[in-house]
């Protein structure tokens, strides 16, 4: 399955979109862009077409906008790009006091990445946001919908992120290795995320009545491996072979040395992390069997 982008895409359809989140936004031009930590002469610039959005920016007006970076970007929040899109919930869903929702939202996923699942309480998340218990029942009614929607809330930003990121390289070998780099738990904000997976593992393991979302969120991330190792194929970049079964090779082995990480086991870093898996993606998915080591230059890929 190719990703051609649909026709409402382009430089123009985004700019117009983006547009439409800050007209819609209860607030002034510049406090928009203050929200998305932009100059507000930038962020004229880049709607005027003289510069364009960082993938960072984007991703900040999809989530003030309460849209998706796919949307922004190709129109639609299903689109056929370069990350699979969640099956569920792809954007935010619609609610009264919608605001009121993310505030809530943001504030247990970040409780809940910090502090553990089981050790957040209902009082903890409404003197966060400074509302009332019943505020938080009224968008949570039970605690199980505080670690579903944090879920959820993870696999939109992933989402995002990536289609952010990737949205704009061709190349399908720079594609996946900057893939891995975004998987990476080397900033607060990804570290929060892995922390909320491990949770997530850890309750659907024991409840099987959360395996449903957990299987359909963990296979967007699969596809999205999955779909670029066949993108690489098709052009020559990659070997060939069963690329479902490299996807489940790559991500088991992502997942368990972001689990070594998280842990602090002994000698397991970030750099070591990124090093395993880029060894991994030249000797089994690129196909090169010889001693040298895959070392990207650091312009190609941002870091």
């Amino acid at each position: 399955m190719t990703s051609e982008p649909p026709e409402d895409a382009g430089p123009a359809a985004l700019r117009a979109r983006v547009r439409e989140v800050v007209a819609a936004h209860q607030g002034s031009h510049r406090e928009f862009a203050d929200r998305i930590g932009l100059d507000a002469s930038k962020l004229s610039k880049s709607l005027s077409g003289v510069r364009r959005f960082t993938p960072v920016e984007l991703t900040r007006i999809a989530e003030l906008g309460q849209v998706t970076v796919n949307w922004l970007i190709n129109g639609q929040d299903d689109a056929e790009t370069v990350a699979a899109a969640p099956r569920r919930a792809a954007r935010p869903p619609e609610r009264s006091g919608g605001d009121r929702y993310q505030q809530i939202l943001d504030a247990a996923w970040e409780l809940i990445a910090e502090r553990g699942y089981h050790s957040v309480r209902v009082a903890d998340i409404a003197e966060a946001c400074g509302v009332s218990a019943a505020a938080i029942h009224y968008h949570f009614p039970g605690r199980d919908d505080l670690l579903t929607e944090a879920l959820r809330h993870s696999v939109r930003q992933a989402f995002d992120r990536q289609v952010a990121e990737l949205h704009s390289i061709d190349d399908a070998h720079r594609r996946l290795l900057r893939l891995v780099e975004l998987q990476l738990p080397g900033s607060p904000e990804l570290r929060r995320e892995w922390s909320i997976w491990l949770q997530v593992w850890n309750e659907s393991a024991l409840r099987p009545e959360l395996r449903g979302l957990h299987g359909d969120s963990y296979t967007r991330w699969h596809d999205t491996i999955a779909r670029t190792i066949r993108q690489g194929q098709r052009q020559g970049v990659f070997t060939g072979g069963d690329a479902e079964e490299l996807a489940v090779r790559l991500t088991a082995l992502i997942d368990g040395l972001g689990i070594g990480v998280l842990t602090g086991r002994p000698e397991r870093s970030v750099p070591r992390m990124r090093q395993v898996l880029h060894d991994f993606i030249r000797r089994d998915v690129v196909g090169d069997r010889g001693d040298r080591a895959s070392h990207p230059r650091r312009g190609d890929h941002g870091w």
